[in-house]
């Protein structure tokens, strides 16, 4: 047989309608490849069990004629979307134990299109960070290596876990969120397409808040295609969610298609950072001759605020978060340490539970939220936030989207980069979209000098994803990007 694992969801499905294998079949795989990658430390609490159940379910249904959008597929979820009756974390110490009694909109969604649940996935602690060493419960290990060398690398964060389980075939797709970056950089980090939506169309309902304004859900998959499927079924419109968008769902499959002639898209001149290495500047421009050749039309545009993103970005989130986070008390769930009154507890429960990296985040953001610097950089941010989405909303008056670069450099090994701001840097072609609410996806497009994935970013208009995934798609093709990693975690 087929090694199962080696199937894209439109393989998959194709294969479940036609009998080719069971949903149990294909799951059993998937479970033997999550057991054989402990290494990785992709996952926090896999669900073998379930995971059968559910399959054998789908398999009934694949029998009656009944199949849903992704019925059959065994996926990894983040751990930051709630899942009843399973244990969820945010990968942080404070919600030890936490397993809530209900779902997440978009965990719902997928259920109810049939999707197998193989477990929940590690993470950077409440998703805050860009390595995936953040988190209580461990790093997760990159499974691309450098060429000729054994050095563990990141997968990248917030969604590493989701990067690395997906990239080591560990699961045929997984969910991520993307405050700044999250989704599109552990994409570009370990060779997979990596989608945030426009901010609104995924609901965040069931999802552990990180920064409101910013946070989107996403899926990490291995090409176009499957990022198409898999959004389809996560968007729509959710009541429960006060920042959800009621625009009908388009049939983003559908739409994918290798003609993009007449497409105008820009290339902003500010994303050309100082110390950017050339080969990321050689792919860009790589990417650009795709496109054109193609069909599509090239233009330099300009989006002078962009050396201003990362800062508001960094003020404007953690002060979201210290707000947030506010609510783990030890009160009610999760972690408690005993105290001598409520407040030493309170203190000793946040204490211990926090990781060093939350901690600084919500001492940041409760700094700037304070009544004597309140104006001077919470609000200053915001006034920088919108003169961000100005700049795209002139910009997409003549173009209809924007290529980047998804990442500044390639993976690097954990405990590399030491310096809070330097890691911060990995975002700075990514928060642009979070601040704008734009949808962004990244592509994989070539390797390194040393055999590391490198991702090509397409920045959208709000809520036109089928064009970002029609030029998406046309990328891909061009790119011809077919490398994997070896799987050097299952070697006796």
């Amino acid at each position: 047989m087929t090694d199962l694992t080696a199937l894209t969801i439109a393989a998959a499905r194709k294969g479940l309608e036609a009998g080719d294998f069971t949903a149990l079949e294909l799951t059993d795989a998937y479970l033997d490849a999550v057991d054989d990658a402990a290494t990785l430390n992709a996952f926090i609490t896999p669900t073998p069990e379930k995971a059968r159940q559910m399959a054998k379910a789908s398999d009934a249904r694949l029998s009656r004629g009944e199949a849903g959008a992704l019925e059959g597929i065994p996926l990894g979820i983040k751990d930051l979307f709630c899942t009843s009756g399973v244990l969820t974390t945010a990968g942080s110490h404070i919600l030890d134990g936490f397993t809530p009694g209900y779902e997440s909109f978009i965990t719902a969604n997928l259920w109810n299109a049939g999707a197998v649940l193989l477990g929940k996935l590690n993470m950077d602690e409440f998703a805050m960070g860009s390595s995936n060493e953040t988190s209580y419960y461990g790093n997760v290990i990159n499974p691309w290596r450098r060429s000729g060398d054994e050095t563990a690398l990141v997968p990248g964060g917030s969604s590493g876990g989701s990067a690395a389980a997906v990239a080591a075939r560990l699961c045929a797709a997984a969910t991520g969120t993307d405050t700044g970056g999250s989704i599109r950089q552990p994409a570009s980090f370990t060779g997979l397409v990596g989608l945030k939506p426009t901010y609104g169309r995924c609901s965040r309902w069931g999802i552990v808040a990180f920064a409101s304004s910013l946070d989107q859900a996403g899926p990490l998959t291995r090409d176009v295609r499957d990022a198409a499927i898999m959004t389809g079924v996560m968007a729509g419109f959710d009541p429960m969610d006060s920042t959800s968008i009621n625009k009908d769902v388009p049939d983003y499959e559908a739409a994918l298609s290798s003609d993009i002639r007449g497409l105008k898209v820009g290339i902003p001149r500010e994303y050309r950072v100082e110390g950017m290495a050339g080969e990321i500047s050689q792919m860009w421009q790589r990417g650009a001759d795709w496109l054109k050749s193609a069909g599509a039309e090239i233009i330099e545009v300009s989006l002078p605020n962009t050396h201003l993103a990362l800062p508001a970005y960094y003020i404007v989130a953690p002060a979201e978060a210290s707000s947030n986070l506010a609510r783990y008390d030890g009160v009610k769930y999760g972690l408690r340490a005993e105290g001598e009154d409520i407040t030493s507890m309170y203190e000793n429960t946040r204490a211990a539970g926090f990781g060093a990296e939350v901690k600084r985040r919500v001492m940041i953001g409760t700094y700037v939220l304070s009544a004597g610097y309140y104006d001077a950089y919470y609000l200053k941010a915001q006034q920088v936030r919108t003169l961000i989405k100005n700049d795209f909303d002139k910009v997409f008056e003549t173009v209809d989207m924007l290529l980047t670069p998804t990442t500044p450099n390639a993976a690097f090994a954990p405990g590399e980069i030491t310096d809070p701001v330097t890691m911060y840097l990995n975002d700075v072609f990514t928060v642009t979209a979070n601040l704008a609410g734009l949808p962004g996806i990244s592509i994989p497009a070539a390797l390194s000098g040393e055999g590391l994935p490198l991702g090509l970013q397409l920045i959208g208009k709000p809520f036109d994803e089928q064009t970002l995934l029609r030029t998406a798609g046309v990328l891909e093709e061009a790119a011809g990007f077919d490398a994997v990693p070896g799987k050097w975690w299952v070697e006796k």
